[in-house]
């Protein structure tokens, strides 16, 4: 095949919207959540990737961009694909990262222009800051980090359909 009809078989295939964030704890295992100003629930930090960005290098830069903080995403705990919705035409694939852990009093810088807070919340209390599906992200993560510190840790995989 030529690069011409290579180009063109691809501009035919499906794409995707991703996105990427990490768990981030303080030394009690509290999960570090944000509150963006343009929706209702908390979050993780990360974001949507750029075009042609590796998903562990949009979870870098999203969290520095939105906390001031400097990771290095450890091991990927959770790959959560959601279909198309009302809102959103294209599935879209999340990435979550081990973002490692922050002491209670590090100090997080807050990118102003898209969030209001940030929190360090139980795991049992994700419920009042996250709607279900995000509530089963995370707690996959959390399930999965703790995994990963004996020798059975694996990525979890979190399929959504459309409601």
């Amino acid at each position: 095949m030529s690069d011409t009809s290579d180009a063109a078989w691809y501009a035919t295939l499906p794409t995707m919207f991703g996105a990427a964030g990490a768990l981030i704890t303080n030394p009690a295992g509290r999960i570090l959540l944000v509150k963006p100003n343009y929706r209702d629930h908390w979050s993780v930090p990360g974001g949507i990737l750029e075009h042609g960005e590796a998903p562990h290098a949009g979870c870098q830069r999203e969290v520095e961009e939105e906390i001031g903080v400097r990771i290095v995403p450890g091991r990927l705990l959770v790959v959560d694909w959601t279909a198309p919705d009302g809102v959103r035409p294209k599935p879209i694939v999340h990435f979550i990262f081990d973002g490692g852990e922050l002491d209670d009093g590090a100090p997080i810088r807050l990118q102003a222009e898209e969030l209001d807070d940030y929190r360090f919340v139980e795991a049992g209390e994700l419920a009042g800051y996250l709607p279900g599906f995000l509530v089963a992200r995370y707690t996959a993560a959390v399930r999965a980090r703790e995994a990963s510190r004996s020798a059975a840790g694996a990525a979890v995989y979190l399929p959504r359909e459309a409601p």
